[in-house]
């Protein structure tokens, strides 16, 4: 590769970070690493509407117990700042009133009422080639008119304005060639009437910007491509286009569409990576890390949804799967979540780590359910004993927390059926045995 390998994650500041937005971390980190390259998180803030206080700290909190950490953000600095789209508004209307100028985009003066009626008229309504010329924009009024509203303060957007029955096509280092018809593309809006771009304009302007190489975003967002490859051809020329990647998405556990939050609260597992507080509705939402499971486990699944090394080893560290990692193994086809699966990477995860490790999560986990331990020798013991036994970090309470504090019931009914007198002989035994050592 020519160029030093630049890679980026985008996220928009709008609640917990999924599962399939941690993949997409993950793969932009793996590659940047097994490349010598850089590993870049921009935080797409454009849409100050969906702004939720609180997410962008989610956002790096999260990366850090993942232990995949930046080499440039708005919180690590870099040569590229700043790393939030708000900070660089100033940026984009250049861009989009190029593409004004070169005929390739168009003013449009639409009230959100007035394109309202528009789509209660025309069933599937598109505002595209089929549509500009029944609509209020730059290219049915005269420049006079338009001239006119412009400096009378009249809200506009910007619209890019595609060609019927052009072919687009691009390599995607997945999916090999893909097609595109630009019938199928509506005009998307480039530059909103706040002066904000939208996530079309604003990804390939910051993208040339920061001189991204490759980019690695959701397979949900092909359908955008023929707009992005439209910029980047009359922006800045193909050749500098970051190599794309469209990643396979994380199905429901049946294989029948996306996997959500809502698949997550029905079938009773986490689908964030942390737990998340909505602070405008205080609805609460856990993450895997609350729910007792490793950052070392969580990776491991997370690669192996999409991605497999080409051998039967399943178990990898974060610098083993720097090593393996490649595209070329990534698959096409969506990737079915299994919880029962997440539960077994995190089981042997639990038996390969360091007691060390485990202690300060054991430790905190015992304080919250008032299980004291002194002993640290004792506690390491305990848990080199028990380890094996616990899918989850929380199993730790069931499973050690009675070496430290008496259990308050016993549940007769579960030990009664495995009662007999050869148990009640051994039981008689090492109570004498401590009572004639203790």
């Amino acid at each position: 590769m020519s160029k030093k390998v630049r890679v980026r994650f985008a996220p928009s500041p709008t609640g917990g970070l999924h599962l399939g937005g941690v993949r997409t971390v993950l793969f932009n980190y793996l590659f940047a690493k097994k490349n010598g390259g850089d590993f870049i998180v921009r935080i797409e803030d454009t849409d100050q509407t969906r702004f939720v206080e609180g997410a962008e700290d989610y956002i790096f909190n999260t990366l850090e117990w993942c232990g995949l950490q930046p080499d440039e953000s708005p919180k690590h600095g870099g040569p590229f700042a700043p790393y939030r789209q708000s900070e660089r508004k100033a940026s984009y209307r250049k861009y989009a009133e190029e593409l004004v100028a070169k005929g390739l985009a168009y003013y449009a003066f639409d009230t959100a009422e007035e394109l309202d009626t528009k789509r209660k008229e025309i069933a599937n309504f598109q505002y595209s080639h089929s549509t500009r010329s029944l609509m209020k924009n730059s290219l049915t009024l005269s420049a006079h008119e338009t001239t006119d509203l412009i400096n009378n303060n009249t809200p506009y957007v910007i619209r890019v304005k595609l060609q019927s029955h052009e072919q687009i096509e691009f390599t995607d280092l997945i999916r090999g060639t893909v097609h595109f018809d630009t019938t199928q593309v509506d005009d998307k809006v480039l530059l909103k009437a706040d002066g904000m771009p939208t996530y079309h304009l604003a990804v390939v302007v910051d993208d040339y910007a920061m001189q991204i190489t490759h980019a690695f975003r959701g397979e949900e967002w092909l359908p955008s491509a023929p707009v992005h490859i439209f910029l980047w051809k009359h922006l800045f020329g193909l050749d500098n286009m970051p190599q794309w990647a469209h990643l396979p998405l994380i199905l429901k556990p049946d294989g029948n569409g996306k996997l959500s939050k809502r698949d997550g609260d029905r079938l009773g597992f986490p689908v964030f990576a942390m737990d998340w507080t909505d602070p405008r509705t205080n609805e609460q939402t856990t993450g895997f890390k609350e729910r007792g499971f490793l950052p070392e486990a969580f990776i491991n699944m997370l690669a192996m949804l999409g991605w497999n090394s080409g051998s039967e080893q399943e178990l990898f560290s974060l610098e083993e799967l720097v090593n393996f990692f490649s595209l070329e193994r990534v698959h096409k086809g969506g990737a079915k979540f299994d919880y029962e699966k997440a539960k077994w990477f995190n089981h042997e995860w639990i038996k390969k780590v360091d007691v060390d490790e485990l202690r300060k999560m054991v430790e905190k986990l015992f304080a919250e359910n008032n299980i004291t331990t002194d002993d640290v020798e004792i506690l390491d013991k305990v848990i080199a004993l028990t380890k094996d036994r616990c899918t989850i970090i929380n199993d730790f309470v069931q499973q050690a927390g009675y070496f430290f504090n008496a259990p308050e019931t016993i549940d007769i009914a579960a030990i009664q059926p495995k009662w007999d007198e050869k148990k009640k002989a051994f039981f008689d035994a090492l109570i004498q045995l401590w009572n004639d050592n203790f």
